[in-house]
């Protein structure tokens, strides 16, 4: 039997069939519609957190989008390089803000947030190489940076690098820095450019002045800078993530080796790179105990000779050299600067204050897992600790003897004598034999870090106060060779208490206010009268331990 559909069912039907039309019609035009809302939502967000540097290279795993005034805004993919930690003396670094710029010669200035001119070498077009400078007229220096850059180790005259110290016993030093050929670095330009000089001469007079400095290799790399057409740019290999290019002097010295970490820190700041970035050492120093710390510190490390030919970056910062830092210039110039707590200054901003030096000691600690409440805590519940940072002994270069060069020559005598004094106390005083060169780094800081009051003859070892904490006292015994203003500046500049004992020789004797011409520098300041040798002396040392601690009445 064949069956037959009514007149309703028929109409039921081809309403049916209709509205089935209707809804094919009217899915994909509201799909289309819901991700239109989605793309316009997200470019907004995009803009109003858009980054203030171009994107490095397109070939990147990033989603790259068009942002105002040409730049383009940039979406990073996850990254293996290691996270920046939470500093609590953490402020914002104006590159990286909306906020004004501090004034040229301010304290802020100097320690490296005012990089705040920008000066396009190449600008960033259609996804191909790009360069650029952030000059500081403070410290009249410049960190610059590019996209699609090429460092040619074929073109750089110097020692391998990175081997062991016996190895290359008695290796001048010019055979470790860098000496560029033209070309040895390149950076990839439009279409239209032909290939030609990266920066003329007076660029290099304007944004990276010489300064004093005999050899400033900077310098001389962005003078071998050459731009290129798109597929000139050979490379044996690439290497994806942010990388700072790095040349040290004094590799071995914890002062100058502290000047080069912070102006690599800075310069990572300013360039507003989200992680730690790689360091590639374009230098032909062999290894050092303290290339620990640069491994620390930064995600990857490595030297430019190591590299089989020529390797490109597809974001690559300049370091300026340590001898560009306030920590360096201080020596010589003088700007009103003083410390200040980074809760003070987001309260009351003054760019006379910094807490920039505690910002970056904070970073050294965290960098070796040392930035933890339980580890400040035990200052204070296991008595106090008295620090004495001595100078001994050891093997820094391939042109050292191995002999350190007495500041104190009875240096022991007076530790014993601390030491002595300390056991003789009903309170517990823990009195630390700081020999640094045979330590590493984390028990070094580890010291510095429990320590109630640091003591030390005028040395590199006193750089390390630039991890102190806030409530550390420091005595520093200076000899008349050596009187020079380092430590009293970075424990200035870090709001430490500061004595220090003046010698009119090398030696602490039992009284050093005999025989003294009245024109003679006096050998005591504040609370301290002379610091003496013999047993009869430890009470002094210990009146000026116990005034400057303040725990006559603290139960200790």
């Amino acid at each position: 039997m064949i069956p037959v559909r009514t007149y309703q069912q028929q109409h039921h039907h081809h309403h049916h069939n209709n509205h089935s039309h209707r809804l094919r019609r009217i899915i994909p035009r509201v799909l289309l519609a819901v991700f239109a809302i989605y793309a316009v939502s997200f470019a907004a967000y995009l803009l109003r957190h858009q980054s203030p540097h171009p994107a490095a290279d397109p070939e990147r795993e990033a989603v790259d989008v068009a942002g105002g005034g040409g730049d383009r805004v940039r979406v990073e993919a996850p990254s293996s390089q290691k996270p920046w930690p939470r500093l609590p003396s953490y402020l914002p670094w104006t590159s990286g803000s909306v906020r004004p710029p501090p004034p040229p010669h301010s304290c802020e200035g100097y320690f490296g947030n005012g990089f705040s001119r920008l000066v396009d070498v190449l600008p960033a077009r259609g996804g191909g190489g790009w360069f650029r400078c952030h000059h500081s007229e403070t410290l009249r220096s410049s960190i610059c940076e590019g996209g699609r850059v090429r460092l040619d180790p074929g073109l750089i005259a110097m020692s391998r690098g990175g081997e062991p110290l016996d190895h290359v016993m008695g290796r001048a030093e010019e055979e470790e820095l860098p000496k560029y050929e033209p070309g040895a670095l390149q950076v990839e330009g439009p279409p239209a450019k032909r290939t030609g000089p990266l920066v003329e001469a007076g660029f290099l007079d304007a944004y990276v002045p010489t300064g004093g400095i005999g050899m400033h290799t900077m310098r001389s790399l962005l003078d071998s800078g050459r731009v290129v057409p798109p597929g000139e740019l050979h490379c044996s290999q690439w290497v994806e993530e942010p990388t700072l290019l790095v040349t040290r002097f004094e590799y071995a010295n914890l002062f100058h080796t502290i000047t080069d970490w912070y102006s690599a820190y800075v310069s990572s700041r300013v360039t507003d790179l989200p992680n730690r970035p790689n360091v590639v050492f374009v230098d032909g120093h062999c290894k050092a105990q303290l290339e620990q710390t640069w491994e620390a510190f930064f995600s990857n490390v490595t030297y430019v000779k190591n590299f089989s030919g020529p390797v490109c970056f597809r974001h690559a910062v300049l370091s300026p050299l340590g001898y560009e830092t306030a920590l360096f210039k201080g020596l010589s110039e003088s700007f009103s600067c003083e410390g200040a707590s980074a809760e003070s200054l987001r309260e009351k901003p003054d760019h006379q204050k910094t807490a920039r030096l505690s910002e970056f000691g904070e970073m050294i600690l965290a960098s070796f897992d040392l930035l933890r409440d339980d580890i400040l805590s035990s200052k204070t519940s296991n008595g106090l600790n008295v620090l004495f940072v001595r100078r001994e002994d050891y093997l820094a270069h391939p042109r050292h003897s191995g002999k350190v060069e007495s500041r104190l020559s009875n240096e022991k005598e007076v530790y014993d004598a601390i030491e002595g004094w300390a056991k003789g106390q009903k309170c517990k005083i823990n009195v630390i034999n700081g020999l640094f060169a045979h330590m590493d780094m984390k028990e070094q800081l580890r010291a510095i870090q429990e320590a109630s009051v640091v003591i030390g003859a005028h040395g590199a070892g006193l750089t390390h106060l630039v991890s102190a904490t806030p409530d550390t006292k420091v005595l520093e015994i200076i000899s008349s060779m050596y009187r020079r203003p380092h430590f009293a500046l970075i424990s200035h500049w870090k709001s430490l208490e500061y004595h220090a004992i003046n010698l009119p020789g090398s030696y602490a004797r039992e009284d050093n206010t005999r025989g003294r011409n009245e024109e003679e520098e006096p050998v005591a300041v504040g609370t301290v009268v002379c610091l003496l040798a013999s047993r009869r002396s430890t009470c002094r040392v210990a009146a000026w331990l116990w005034i400057t601690l303040g725990v006559a009445d603290d139960g200790y």
